[in-house]
C-alpha cells in the first residue's frame, strides 16, 4: 500500500515533498561541476599558443600550439594522444624545475618523422622519429621534452640520465 505522500514511479517509491532532496541534489551538482571544471583546467594548462622562449626552442621549433588532439609546429600539424598526467616528481626529474609552486603536465604519444625539418632545417630527434612528448606548465611558461623510441619514457632522474631517447628540452612562454 502506498501512502498519500508518496508516488510509486515503477522503480522506487519517491516522496512528493522533495524540496530538501532537491536542495541537496543542487549542492552536489554544483560541487561536481566545480570538480569537473578544476580537472579540465588542471589537465589543460599546456593547451594553447606558446612562444619559443629558449634559444633551442627558437632554433628548432619556433612557436608551437597544443590543442586536445594536435601539436602545431612551424605550420605542420601532428596528431597527439594524451597518455596520462605527469606527477610533480616526474616533472622535476624531466625539466629540473622546482614544481612545488604548482602546475600541471602530461605525457603524449605522437609521431613526427625523422625527415621532418622545422626552423633552420632542424629535426626534433635528429635521425630518429619523435614518438613521445612530455609537458609541464605553470600557466605562464611551458617546458616540453621530446623523446624517441617506442617504449614509454621513464621519467625519473636516474632513468633520464641514462636514456638515449631524450631528444630536446625546450621552453616556451605566453
Amino acid at each position: 500500500m502506498v501512502s498519500a505522500s508518496t508516488v510509486n514511479t515503477g522503480y522506487r517509491v519517491r516522496s512528493r515533498c522533495h524540496t530538501q532532496s532537491m536542495k541537496r541534489r543542487r549542492v552536489w551538482d554544483v560541487a561536481a561541476g566545480w570538480v569537473l571544471a578544476w580537472a579540465v583546467c588542471a589537465g589543460a594548462q599546456d593547451r594553447g599558443y606558446w612562444q619559443a622562449a629558449s634559444r633551442t626552442a627558437k632554433d628548432i621549433t619556433g612557436d608551437i600550439t597544443i590543442s586536445e588532439l594536435k601539436l602545431s609546429i612551424n605550420f605542420s600539424r601532428f596528431t597527439i594522444a594524451q597518455i596520462r598526467q605527469l606527477t610533480a616528481a616526474e616533472a622535476t626529474a624531466a625539466f629540473g624545475d622546482d614544481v612545488s609552486a604548482g602546475g600541471g603536465g602530461s605525457l603524449y604519444r605522437l609521431d613526427v618523422p625523422a625527415e621532418k625539418k622545422f626552423a633552420h632545417h632542424n629535426a626534433l630527434c635528429g635521425e630518429q622519429e619523435t614518438q613521445w612528448m612530455a609537458t609541464w606548465s605553470d600557466g605562464r611558461s611551458l617546458d616540453v621534452a621530446f623523446f624517441s623510441g617506442s617504449a614509454m619514457p621513464v621519467l625519473t632522474a636516474d632513468a633520464l640520465a641514462k636514456s638515449q631517447n631524450v631528444c630536446e628540452l625546450l621552453t616556451y612562454g605566453r
